[in-house]
């Protein structure tokens, strides 16, 4: 999949951008898919249960409220993304093990790292729309990261 966002802004320019905020942990720097969500603060539980099920393509989309404070994905939980065929995650959150996740084949953005996991008290919703980075993420939209930004359509892009 060659994702560019720059060149698909300028071909879909009904596309909208995420307010830049976002580093690239993963292995691989631009990924794309359908939209999963998840909201939780400070409890990957959710997330955890996600990446044990078949990702067939699609990008989990985390608001995990922009903590700084805990982890939200690590790379146990990377390479089980990965296993599963998930193109990526994003999250409005930290991620840790990151030298792990720069091998892992996952896209992974996040705001930065941070060494402490999370609780683990099984709260959290999944799939439901989500708000950070001046972007409303609608479970089945679709949403593109590259180097350059992230970028959300309602629609599937022709690539």
């Amino acid at each position: 999949m060659n994702i560019v966002t720059p060149d698909l802004c300028d071909e879909y320019p009904h596309v909208q951008v995420v307010e830049p905020m976002f580093a690239n942990f993963g292995g691989r720097d631009a990924f794309g898919g359908q939209i999963v969500t998840v909201k939780c603060h400070e409890d990957n539980s959710v997330v955890k249960a996600q990446v044990d099920q078949p990702g067939a393509g699609k990008v989990m989309v985390v608001d995990g409220g922009g903590s700084l404070r805990r982890a939200l994905l690590g790379d146990m939980l990377a390479a089980k993304a990965a296993k599963n065929g998930w193109a990526g995650i994003i999250i409005y959150g930290c991620v840790r093990d990151v030298d792990v996740l720069a091998e892992t084949d996952l896209g992974i953005q996040a705001l930065a790292s941070h060494p402490m996991k999370t609780d683990k008290r099984d709260i959290g919703d999944l799939n439901v729309e989500v708000t950070f980075g001046g972007v409303t993420f609608k479970p089945g939209e679709y949403v593109y990261a590259d180097n350059n930004g992230i970028i959300v359509s309602p629609t599937e892009l022709k690539l």
